[in-house]
């Protein structure tokens, strides 16, 4: 089944717009799971890059892969960093249920794909990707954390993401 840019890409309308159990705003969640929703689609965009890595020989795509990797890595270290020191620990939720069994779907979808094809394909779900996690974070997520150091880290993570963005759409322009 060919899944749209959009439900790929925004990965958080879907729980919202596809009437899960316990699906609620984003705006619902409380810190921890605001986190852990984080934390997951961090590791979703490693998880991109590296197959990105894997598949990709256009030097835009693996450098912006390389960026991903070692960027999320790091905004991850912090935040788990900051929930040990916190002695917190992060919840599941619906957010970062959907978001994790669509990324499985697109996984499988790039998996197929080589050459240009690819590139084009990555190169557009992170541009997509960025969007929509930038506007999340900063429209749902950081005016509703109530901790100031986490509220911080996503102050800080959003600065680094909208780089990834703009990154993002030169890769699109470069592989389009």
């Amino acid at each position: 089944m060919k899944i749209t840019k959009t439900l790929i890409a925004l990965g958080f309308a879907f729980a919202l717009n596809q009437g899960v159990a316990e699906a609620r705003s984003p705006a619902e969640l409380n810190d921890l799971e605001i986190a852990h929703a984080a934390y997951v689609a961090d590791n979703i965009d490693i998880r991109y890059a590296h197959l990105a890595l894997a598949i990709s020989q256009n030097p835009a795509v693996r450098e912006f892969a390389e960026t991903m990797i070692r960027d999320h890595n790091a905004v991850n270290a912090q935040a788990l960093a900051l929930l040990a020191k916190l002695k917190a620990q992060p919840q599941d939720n619906f957010l970062s249920k959907t978001l994790q069994e669509n990324s499985e779907k697109l996984v499988d979808e790039m998996s197929k794909l080589r050459g240009a094809q690819f590139d084009r394909r990555y190169a557009q779900n992170e541009l997509d990707y960025h969007k929509a996690v930038n506007n999340l974070v900063e429209n749902s997520f950081i005016p509703n954390i109530e901790n100031s150091e986490v509220k911080a880290l996503f102050k800080a993570g959003l600065e680094i993401f909208k780089a990834h963005e703009n990154h993002a759409a030169t890769m699109v322009k470069k592989v389009n």
